[in-house]
């Protein structure tokens, strides 16, 4: 009998044990636990951090249409996204692969715990998707010390809990997806989908979305822009966790992990992307913004951390039509530049008609404006150090339209590197609805990362004949003139010391020449006649011009002098644009918007635009004007939009990007080439939209060297051409093609026709017209 009560003592010992080491771990684990919540292993967050935990959020500037034109950020490019815009796929590979349980626990997996602790690790993690969001918030990186890391596993697990009992599981997955860095500035998930596929989280493909989750495991080793091969590996195991619980069928996951990686790599920063002259105007804005409107506890904004919701006017897909057209002609029009301004045709390069001390004058003030010059002061450099640095050559990457992505590699040194920059052509582009003054298109220059200074509104140059209508609305409204009325195109003069003029004043038209004819006003805007916009402006003094132009939102000092009527004065784009508006919104100068709303991150409006107006012009004057300027394009500087010419249509064909145009619809519109030819305009407007744009040199000594390629017509109207050509092909956008709306009862004569016929009848013969030109 004694040998048979050995074993069932030892088997009652074992049990024993068994029960004291058991409940001693269930002890030690609910102690770590307690003392891991009491903050023993480290500061655990509060209540109100788990239910408000801080993250960076960056401000999204929104465009009209709804799409998000950039981001203005520091570290995190992170815009979140709630859980009902994620795609199911998304969930459920999320679920698949990290936290298979993730329904069915409440922060621990107690079986992936109890596996993780059996197998050392070794047959897979023990984290859940609870566990890791605590990490991402809380917790911070593993640490190497196992000690700590240890530590930081019971943090872990208390944090997961209390989130559990915090959020939804719904609002865990979207914060673990919101906050989570996939690489590139891609963070969180809405930044992942539009940086490596080009789109919204809702819109990701199967095959996308397992990708993304792939990448969870650590995204700079799972990196699909070093290592495809090695993602595209990782994305097909996430496809195999999701046919393993049953999300998607077999047959799905053999076809989804056939196919390649299909990225479409949009890295996203603040000099890259759509609308990025826009965007730095908006920065500007915005910092001034915040400084005057403070948080209710008086801490002010930050654009970079706050998550501010920036509604503008910018149509992104005007806005890309409009870049799109800069791009394309720019392009064409450098490259004939470079062919007239070789070392042999041009010895002083891209300078023209300028001796050499006034070339190093400008060289010097370049060099010491630039940056490279304000960073080695910062240094402490002396002067003559920093200019020894601007002789030594260096690797650089610069602008180049020939070179993929525009950029070349390079050796030359800063003082080359100068010198180089000014041999392109600059452009500024603007595109406004009148009505409402919302800014639809904004374009600063040709490329942002090398041209950061925005010819839009920073840059004024001299408007040459684009000035002209202002005098012509200041004749009309004044003197009731009538297109048709006629003027003589002679020599005029207007004698020293009237209207503030020290000297005679006898502006020549552009060629030279005159017609020795009378010409109707129509004709005579259509063709720029400087004759006759000097008898405009002493008829109606230049104090009248300067009123109306200062109504219509020039802010600029403009002097009450006779020779503003050529547009010796220097304006902006911007301003340029919303004064056109005037015109075609019948005499009401609308100042043009482009923040419309201002949001925090809850949604709450902190800023709403309010509509600011004038009225200017009466309707009948409004719609006056824009008869005379729809005679620039039916006859005048501006008839290349509509008609082809055949003995000029293959000159026009290597001058003019895109031509021939073949516009049918009214176009009112004003070319503009000043003296030289340093500066291009055109302004065009149909009904609802008013486009200004600018093409010229860095300096005004940059230019082409004579008006075949150098006239607003060459330089600047192709670019207004191509934009609206692209604009009419997307009916969605709404771009009228209709008649301006004519006054119910016009005062004004504008049909020149019936004058015709009416003189016709008063002579004899038709030589007797002879001496009018309609």
């Amino acid at each position: 009998m004694a040998t048979k009560a050995a074993p069932k003592k030892g088997f009652k010992k074992f049990i024993k044990w068994f029960w004291i080491l058991y409940g001693t771990g269930i002890l030690a684990a609910v102690l770590l636990f307690l003392l891991a919540s009491w903050g023993v292993f480290g500061e655990m967050p509060t209540f109100e951090r788990l239910e408000n935990p801080q993250t960076n959020l960056a401000t999204e500037i929104l465009s009209s249409d709804g799409e998000t034109l950039g981001k203005f950020y520091l570290d995190d490019n992170r815009t979140d996204v709630g859980f009902e815009q994620l795609p199911k796929h998304l969930v459920d590979a999320l679920v698949a692969t990290e936290d298979a349980r993730y329904y069915d626990h409440a922060g621990i997996d107690a079986r992936g715990t109890l596996r993780a602790f059996a197998f050392l690790g070794t047959r897979g993690g023990a984290s859940t998707i609870s566990q890791q969001l605590a990490r991402q918030l809380f917790v911070g990186v593993r640490s190497r010390n196992k000690f700590d890391a240890i530590k930081q596993k019971f943090k872990e697990w208390v944090i997961a809990t209390r989130l559990e009992r915090s959020y939804t599981k719904e609002e865990i997955i979207a914060m673990y997806l919101n906050i989570y860095d996939f690489h590139y500035n891609a963070d969180g998930i809405r930044s992942a989908a539009r940086i490596y596929f080009g789109k919204e989280p809702q819109d990701l493909k199967i095959e996308e979305g397992a990708m993304l989750v792939g990448m969870l495991k650590n995204s700079s080793y799972y990196n699909p822009i070093r290592r495809e091969e090695l993602v595209k590996n990782r994305r097909n195991t996430v496809l195999g966790q999701m046919a393993k619980y049953d999300y998607i069928s077999e047959t799905e996951k053999d076809s989804l992990q056939q196919l390649e990686m299909d990225l479409n790599f949009n890295p996203e920063s603040h000099r890259e992307g759509l609308a990025t002259y826009f965007r730095m105007y908006l920065q500007r804005w915005l910092n001034n913004w915040v400084k005057e409107n403070p948080k209710p506890d008086g801490e002010k904004y930050n654009i970079y951390l706050d998550g501010l919701k920036v509604y503008t006017t910018i149509d992104s897909r005007m806005q890309k039509n409009a870049e799109d057209a800069v791009e394309a002609h720019m392009k064409r029009l450098q490259a004939e530049f470079f062919v007239q301004n070789t070392p042999e045709r041009n010895p002083t390069t891209p300078f023209l008609d300028l001796e050499d001390v006034e070339i190093d004058n400008i060289m010097e003030r370049a060099m010491k404006n630039s940056a490279r010059w304000r960073a080695s002061k910062r240094k402490g450099l002396s002067e003559n150090e920093i200019r020894a640095s601007f002789k030594e050559k260096a690797e650089m990457t610069v602008f180049d339209w020939n070179s993929d992505s525009y950029e070349k590699d390079t050796v030359m040194t800063p003082l080359d590197s100068i010198r180089y920059y000014k041999t392109f052509l600059r452009t500024a582009m603007m595109s406004m609805e009148p009505q409402t003054g919302h800014v639809k298109a904004w374009v600063g220059g040709v490329d942002y990362k090398h041209f950061q200074y925005d010819n839009v509104i920073q840059g004024a140059r001299q408007a040459g004949s684009t000035f002209k209508p202002f005098v012509y609305a200041a004749a009309i409204d004044q003197l009731r003139y009538s297109p048709c009325d006629s003027l003589p195109d002679t020599q005029y003069c207007i004698e020293p010391l009237k209207h503030g003029n020290m000297e005679q004043w006898c502006p020549k038209n552009s060629d030279g020449k005159y017609s020795l004819k009378n010409r109707t006003l129509k004709n005579a805007l259509a063709n720029s006649v400087n004759t006759i916009t000097a008898r405009l402006i002493d008829q109606v003094g230049p104090g009248s011009v300067v009123e109306i132009a200062k109504n219509m939102g020039f802010t600029k000092e403009i002097l009450e002098v006779p020779s503003i009527a050529l547009g010796t004065v220097d304006f902006n784009v911007y301003e340029m644009v919303g004064a056109y508006g005037t015109f075609a919104n019948q005499g009401v100068y609308v100042k043009p918007v482009m923040i419309t709303r201002i949001e925090d991150k809850n949604g709450t409006v902190l800023y709403e635009y309010v509509p600011r107006t004038k009225d200017v012009l009466s309707k009948d004057v409004a719609y006056t004007m824009v008869n005379l300027m729809e005679g620039v394009t039916e006859g005048g500087s501006g008839t290349r939009l509509r008609h082809t010419f055949a003995k000029e249509q293959t000159v026009y064909k290597e001058i003019v990007t895109g031509y021939p145009y073949e516009f049918q619809n009214p176009i009112a519109g004003k070319t503009g080439t000043t003296q030289n030819q340093s500066d291009g305009w055109f302004m065009g407007m149909v009904p609802n939209l008013v486009t200004g744009v600018w093409v010229g040199g860095d300096n005004r000594s940059v230019h082409f060297k004579g008006l075949a390629y150098g006239q607003g017509a060459s330089m600047a109207l192709p670019i207004w051409a191509l934009y609206m050509k692209a604009n009419y092909e997307n009916e969605e956008l709404g771009v009228s093609m209709e008649a301006f709306e004519e006054p119910e009862e016009l005062s004004i004569n504008v049909d020149c026709t019936k004058i015709l016929e009416e003189k016709k009848q008063e002579t004899d013969t038709e030589d007797d017209l002879e001496d009018l030109d309609f």
